[in-house]
């Protein structure tokens, strides 16, 4: 068994036009999946498919969907299955919460990232997990964060949110174990993407410090000295959609330079 043999397998990977999901796309396609890119804009995501068949070509798409209305992009994702077949990968990876303690958190920031996060990855894995049952094959994988392990401060909503995708996640992976579908849970650490950026730039303005003094305050805290890159979170993703990772069930995996400080 070669676990980066998916000749034969589709995967939808959601938030697909930068950052983990765009190196995600890449990973998976280097195994010899067709992926099928999804996000807000179709602007990126043409040109994030260029960048994709020009390195791993093949008979990738796209698909226009937001996240945060999720019964309108379960339909398009819906449609496409009934014109091309089945998926038998799907990545739900959706941009963070914006970043804040969860004193005066509004009531209206906590119900938008539970639509974006939570009710979009069941809407999607509802709309596919029949083709994958058909397949015998399926692998359900959800980018969240390793604040479900240690919640992060000052990533209140965030915190919150994260942790109800993990329980929803492993309840799933019961349910479809038995049909050859796994549920795993990838959990980055701090990555070099515009959403850590957007972190950063944050605590600085609110603590009143600079941009790097707060980069040295968070890499002190991670043992291997220096920020993850989006393709090493997509090696993980990988991993776990191959065939090798069939007996991997309902685990969440940090992926953060040892940076969590619980088993």
């Amino acid at each position: 068994m070669k676990n980066n043999d998916l000749q034969g397998r589709t995967a939808l990977v959601c938030g697909a036009s930068r950052g983990i999901g765009l190196a995600t796309a890449h990973a998976l396609a280097t195994q010899g999946c067709r992926v099928v890119l999804l996000a807000r804009k179709e602007p990126d995501l043409r040109r994030a498919l260029d960048e994709l068949k020009a390195t791993n070509p093949g008979e990738h798409a796209y698909i226009v969907g937001d996240a945060g209305e999720p019964t309108s992009v379960a339909r398009s994702v819906g449609s496409w299955v009934e014109r091309y077949g089945a998926f038998h990968i799907l990545v739900n990876n959706s941009g963070g919460p914006p970043p804040g303690p969860i004193q005066g958190a509004r009531s209206e920031a906590f119900l938008v990232a539970f639509t974006q996060h939570l009710l979009a990855a069941h809407e999607l894995s509802q709309c596919l997990i029949p083709g994958m049952k058909g397949a015998g094959y399926g692998r359900i994988i959800n980018v969240i964060s390793t604040s479900v392990k240690q919640p992060l401060r000052g990533l209140g909503v965030s915190n919150t949110i994260r942790a109800s995708v993990a329980s929803w996640a492993k309840t799933l992976s019961a349910e479809v174990a038995p049909h050859g579908i796994t549920v795993n849970n990838v959990l980055p650490g701090a990555t070099r993407t515009e959403r850590l950026e957007q972190i950063i730039g944050g605590k600085a303005s609110h603590d009143g410090r600079s941009v790097e003094e707060v980069e040295r305050e968070m890499l002190e805290k991670i043992p291997a000295g220096r920020f993850g890159r989006p393709d090493e979170i997509a090696a993980a993703i990988a991993f776990l959609a191959g065939p090798s990772a069939g007996y991997i069930n309902g685990i969440n995996l940090p992926v953060d330079g040892g940076r969590t400080g619980c088993l």
